[in-house]
């Protein structure tokens, strides 16, 4: 993506200073190979993030070293745990990793404190981490209340690509749902029993997408 056409993905930015919007479009455009971790737990932050294009998932891992995926930071996007970390001054609570190959863009730190100054920036800023926030309550309901079997066909569906088909590992699944693998692979089995997967090492086929579909929306 060039720097000219990257503000349009970010609607908001347009009521902008033209002078503003000028320096954005002139920030350079950087490209992050698939699997790099953009940040640590326990990180300084070094800018605020805007994502072009690709995915960053933003997890957190427990003392007993099981992980749980708390958003994606897509395209059009941009990171709330930096915004917040910028915004109090603060460390990473958790890790950023590209999934894919990514396109971002960086405001420095500094220049992002300057920027708050402008109302228009303020309130994009502000109302990015608001979407968030609501996604973060989802999750914190899904976890806390959420049938284990109604979030894992939920979670599947969400990452089916129209394939059908993901491959991924029963661990990587229970990373992206915050539980032990064990759990995973005994509702996965269950799923298997029930006709509505297969599967393979390190792969999962959805047979019956309608019986999965009804199951996602059970405790709905």
């Amino acid at each position: 993506m060039t720097t000219n056409s990257w503000l349009s993905l970010f609607p908001s930015l347009q009521g902008l200073p033209e002078a503003v919007n000028r320096e954005l479009a002139s920030l350079k455009v950087m490209q992050v190979p698939r699997g790099t971790v953009l940040f640590r737990d326990g990180d300084a932050c070094q800018g605020y993030v805007f994502v072009l294009n690709g995915s960053v998932r933003v997890q957190k891992m427990d003392p007993e070293g099981r992980e749980i995926v708390l958003y994606r930071v897509e395209d059009g996007q941009t990171c709330m745990l930096t915004t917040s970390c910028l915004l109090g001054d603060k460390a990473y609570p958790a890790e950023g990793i590209a999934e894919a190959e990514t396109e971002l863009v960086l405001i420095p730190a500094r220049r992002f404190d300057e920027l708050l100054a402008s109302s228009e920036f303020r309130k994009f800023a502000l109302g990015m981490i608001s979407e968030r926030i609501a996604d973060l309550m989802a999750l914190i309901e899904d976890v806390a209340f959420g049938r284990m079997d109604v979030r894992l066909a939920r979670r599947v569906l969400e990452l089916d690509d129209g394939s059908h088909t993901l491959r991924l590992t029963h661990q990587q699944l229970a990373t992206e749902l915050g539980t032990a693998r064990e759990v995973i692979s005994r509702i996965l089995k269950d799923f298997e029993r029930r006709s509505l997967v297969t599967l393979k090492r390190g792969e999962l086929k959805i047979v019956d997408l309608q019986a999965v579909k009804q199951l996602a929306t059970e405790d709905v």
